[in-house]
């Protein structure tokens, strides 16, 4: 069973210039989603898709392998499944042929340890299509239309948050760990779809970085986990 991972990570970031390897609790931002794909006991190969020298010459110390990326898949509307699919295709062309691939994201730097092959492992032994990590919110969902505004939850029953029931906890897609079969992929063009697995992971770890405000609030984050 090969078991890829694949971190996508361009150099043009808008938001943050050179966010993926702005130092994040000591190192780059990118090195904790390569350390935490290589501490997998069934991960075969970690590799990031870049565009960036920058980019690559970090990840290679950090224990990746790297896919180049051509500049029209790296520019600010490109999407990160055709990152994904343009590593497919540099696979084919290396002889490589994976029969599971992890996506993770470098801007999810904060996971809880061992959790990869737990995920790992739930998506296999219930042969998922795709798998997604969530995270549980208590917060009040609202919608609105022009200029009213309808409540998603009952406000006259308005529950504490303690006193919630599983079935009323919402949970919101976090961002760092996407598992799916290439065979799913290969049909569908994404990393979603099938049938869907996930993996929870408490709320504390969904923050996702992107902007400068989000370094120093998930570094105060991080100093308060214990895993």
């Amino acid at each position: 069973m090969e078991i890829f991972c694949i971190i996508p990570a361009r150099g043009g970031s808008k938001g943050v210039p050179q966010k993926n390897i702005r130092p994040f609790l000591g190192q780059p931002l990118i090195a904790h989603s390569i350390e935490y794909a290589r501490t997998s006991k069934l991960v075969s190969r970690v590799f990031v898709s870049t565009d960036d020298d920058h980019i690559s010459n970090i990840s290679i110390q950090a224990g990746a392998d790297i896919i180049r990326r051509p500049d029209d898949l790296a520019g600010d509307t490109a999407t990160t499944e055709s990152a994904i699919s343009h590593a497919f295709s540099w696979w084919t062309s290396q002889g490589l042929s994976p029969d599971i691939v992890i996506l993770l994201q470098a801007t999810s730097p904060l996971r809880p340890k061992g959790s990869l092959d737990e995920a790992l492992k739930h998506f296999q032994k219930k042969e998922f299509d795709t798998l997604l990590s969530i995270s549980p919110t208590h917060r009040f969902f609202w919608s609105i239309d022009k200029e009213f505004a309808t409540a998603e939850y009952d406000f006259q029953n308005r529950p504490r948050r303690q006193d919630m029931k599983p079935e009323d906890i919402r949970y919101v897609e976090n961002g760092s760990v996407y598992i799916f079969t290439s065979e799913h992929f290969q049909k569908t063009g994404n990393r979603l779809g099938g049938s869907i697995g996930y993996t929870i992971f408490p709320e504390e770890y969904s923050p996702e970085i992107d902007t400068e405000m989000d370094f120093l609030l998930l570094e105060n984050v991080a100093s308060t986990l214990s895993d």
